[in-house]
């Protein structure tokens, strides 16, 4: 395979893999630098279905809040791979709750791309 090809059948990897370091920074205009102007963004809460928001304007306030919420978030990436413009991630998000304890969730999303953009997140969470 030429590395054009494979440059290109790479590329939603390395664009989620962005994402998540923006998100480890808590970075909102790096994260919507990565998104789509009409990405469509499926949160894992509420459950069952989770709430979906759409465009940047919204996904902006949703990280604005999950940070404000969270501020000690961290993503690790325990498995990622894609291909072509889908991706898919698992992951293990990390924080402190509200009484200092170090808390986890575990999870999958899965990412489809547009022209080098986020264009689609779906998530789903191993939950009791």
């Amino acid at each position: 395979m030429s590395p054009i090809r494979l440059s290109k059948l790479e590329s939603a990897t390395r664009a989620v893999l962005a994402f998540c370091e923006a998100i480890n920074r808590h970075d909102i205009p790096g994260i919507m630098q990565l998104i789509s102007d009409d990405c469509i963004y499926e949160d894992y809460t509420p459950a069952p279905d989770g709430a979906v928001y759409s465009g940047k304007a919204e996904i902006s306030l949703y990280f604005h809040d999950f940070f404000r919420l969270s501020p000690h978030i961290h993503i690790e990436i325990e498995e990622i791979f894609g291909l072509g413009y889908r991706c898919v991630l698992r992951w293990k998000y990390e924080w402190v709750d509200d009484t200092g304890e170090k808390a986890y969730l575990r999870g999958v999303d899965i990412f489809k791309l547009q022209e080098g953009f986020i264009c689609e997140r779906l998530s789903y969470v191993k939950a009791s």
